[in-house]
């Protein structure tokens, strides 16, 4: 019998199944009928929980450095425009329906859509939508089915659905395992595991067990990572209402508050997360087949009560919550296909990120759907027009 790989989420390991549907039928529609049909990308999207553009030294942070997202930017492309919803799930609604989040009666989302044309989909952080996202069209899940649970930053365990994972009780077939993984080191009161921690690992660590090779027959990955980070962890979980973080430092010498040297640490602590990915797609050789966004699920719940708007730059972005979507951050990258250096104000929204990832992924998206993709913008090239059409 043939082991599937496994997903040891306490040890930062995400699992892998086999099992992806496929009809090739849908696949690709949006090829021009005489172009060949290239390898299809994978495609990340990384958005943190109440995460400001002025977090990022690319978007002007200057007292500290956020380099690996400023990686992000300066090889692809750093908009100035975007935005989601009101709230975290309103974004990830829109993120995965299109227009407000909303699906009408029988309408598939991203991932099963995703899932459908043979892409294997996995779900890494924060759920918040109701239900199990496993029978939302993810094949994986690994954290929070609830914002409340989400806060808490020293967990001692998270959901878990992995498929054809453990063996059954004969143990001649294997079964799916779905219910709580547990985080040892945090039972028992200790507080040994930092969670934010724990899910960027599992991200660089989902792309090595994913990686598109012979052995799955290429299949492309997509990848949707929500963050519960940097924003305040729970008081119920921690005994006070501050940026839970493992360490202050680099920052602890800083003349800040208390919150501001946690959160500037929590913010370069997330950068660092990215830097590993990017260290595991150069050593997998995939950096030029994966496109990867950074953006943010929600901004800030509120800079003033922390005292930390000092942190922001003094010329924008300083926006927190209100009634209005506020601009969040978004960087995108794709070598090969988006030129570097780019910065763009085209307006667009998490709506517009589904149509954006089928047109990445050569998938028929359904009938007028909601959202247009950005892909042309981030290509340079007009919108509407394939990238076969501007081929000579």
């Amino acid at each position: 019998m043939k082991f599937k790989r496994l997903l040891f989420l306490t040890g930062a390991l995400l699992q892998i199944s086999l099992a992806a549907h496929a009809d090739l039928a849908s696949i690709f529609t949006n090829v021009v009928p005489t172009m060949a049909v290239p390898r299809r990308a994978s495609i990340i999207f990384i958005q943190c929980h109440g995460l400001a553009p002025g977090d990022l030294s690319c978007y002007g942070q200057t007292n500290y450095q956020t380099p690996n997202l400023d990686r992000l930017a300066r090889d692809g492309i750093r908009f100035t425009h975007y935005s989601g919803g009101i709230e975290s799930t309103n974004t990830t609604a829109m993120l995965l329906y299109g227009g407000t989040g909303v699906p009408a009666a029988g309408t598939a989302n991203l991932a099963q859509r995703l899932r459908l044309s043979g892409y294997h989909t996995g779900l890494i952080g924060e759920w918040g939508l109701g239900g199990k996202p496993w029978t939302e069209g993810f094949d994986e899940f690994a954290g929070f089915l609830d914002d409340a649970a989400a806060r808490n930053y020293y967990a001692d365990h998270l959901w878990r659905f992995a498929p054809h994972s453990v063996f059954s009780p004969d143990g001649k077939t294997l079964t799916d395992f779905v219910g709580r993984e547990m985080i040892y080191p945090n039972t028992g009161g200790k507080q040994g595991r930092f969670i934010p921690d724990l899910l960027v690992s599992a991200m660089a660590n989902f792309a090595r067990v994913n990686v598109p090779d012979f052995a799955n027959h290429y299949r492309p990955f997509f990848l949707l990572v929500n963050l519960p980070a940097p924003r305040p962890a729970s008081p119920a979980s921690t005994g006070r209402d501050d940026f839970t973080v493992p360490t202050d430092a680099p920052f602890t010498g800083e003349p800040w508050p208390q919150a501001a040297k946690n959160r500037a640490a929590l913010v370069t602590r997330i950068d660092d997360g990215i830097g590993r990915l990017f260290e595991q797609l150069d050593e997998l050789k995939m950096t030029n087949n994966v496109a990867i966004f950074f953006s943010s699920s929600c901004a800030p719940a509120a800079f003033a009560s922390t005292n930390m708007n000092f942190l922001l730059p003094k010329h924008g972005f300083r926006n927190q919550k209100s009634s209005v979507p506020p601009l969040l951050p978004m960087l995108a990258y794709w070598r090969g296909t988006i030129p570097a250096g780019q910065v763009s104000d085209h307006p667009w929204t998490a709506a517009d990120f589904a149509p954006t990832a089928f047109e990445i992924g050569y998938v028929k998206p359904p009938e007028n759907s909601p959202g247009h993709s950005i892909l042309p913008v981030m290509e340079g090239r007009p919108p509407g027009k394939k990238p076969a059409d501007s081929k000579p």
